[in-house]
């Protein structure tokens, strides 16, 4: 597997000054980073990941507009797919997951042995996990859709609460909580 998709919506900046932003969720206020109108960051502002934007950066909240109106278009049910300029930098192996991760549709979740799988390293799940946990773009590139091979939640840099809000918006039936048990199944 190539990264031809990661490179097929991306252009090359150089950052000489970034520029940031911040757009209002349901999981938070989202802080998005980059260079001209190329986004090469969307941060949580909670998890292992959150970060505040660094001195040299300069907020600009007329930046980002096309990034922010497909995100907006997402949280409101209405975007599966992300066509927004972006850069990754990340190893080839870092960009081979991202690849991967962007096949993953909408609405489903994939473990990280599939994952592996999928790139061709079929005994590399962990380092796919450090890759998930390396992705500057979540959302865009859907690293919330990886889930342990138990099914259950595992580690996300914007923190598990935000991953099981992200899961119930594309996938209300399954991943919703606050629903009520069937009350016949015991019957």
């Amino acid at each position: 597997m190539n990264d031809a998709s990661i490179k097929r919506n991306t252009k090359r900046v150089s950052p000489a000054i970034t520029h940031y932003t911040y757009l209002d969720s349901p999981v938070g206020s989202l802080l998005i980073a980059g260079a001209g109108d190329v986004v090469m960051l969307i941060n949580f502002p909670t998890g292992s990941q959150a970060q505040q934007p660094r001195p040299e950066w300069v907020r600009d909240d007329s930046m980002f507009a096309e990034a922010k109106q497909q995100l907006r278009e997402y949280f409101a049910g209405e975007r599966v797919d992300f066509t927004m300029q972006l850069e990754m930098d990340g190893t080839d192996f870092q960009k081979d997951v991202w690849t991967a991760l962007r096949a993953v549709p909408y609405g489903t979740t994939v473990s990280y042995g599939e994952l592996a799988r999928a790139i061709g390293r079929p005994k590399a799940s962990r380092a796919v996990g450090a890759a998930n946990h390396a992705n500057p773009l979540p959302l865009v590139v859907p690293c919330h859709r990886v889930i342990g091979s138990d099914r259950g939640l595992t580690g996300f840099g914007g923190g598990l609460e935000t991953k099981q809000k992200l899961l119930e918006l594309e996938n209300p039936a399954e991943y919703r909580r606050d629903t009520q048990p069937d009350l016949f199944q015991s019957a």
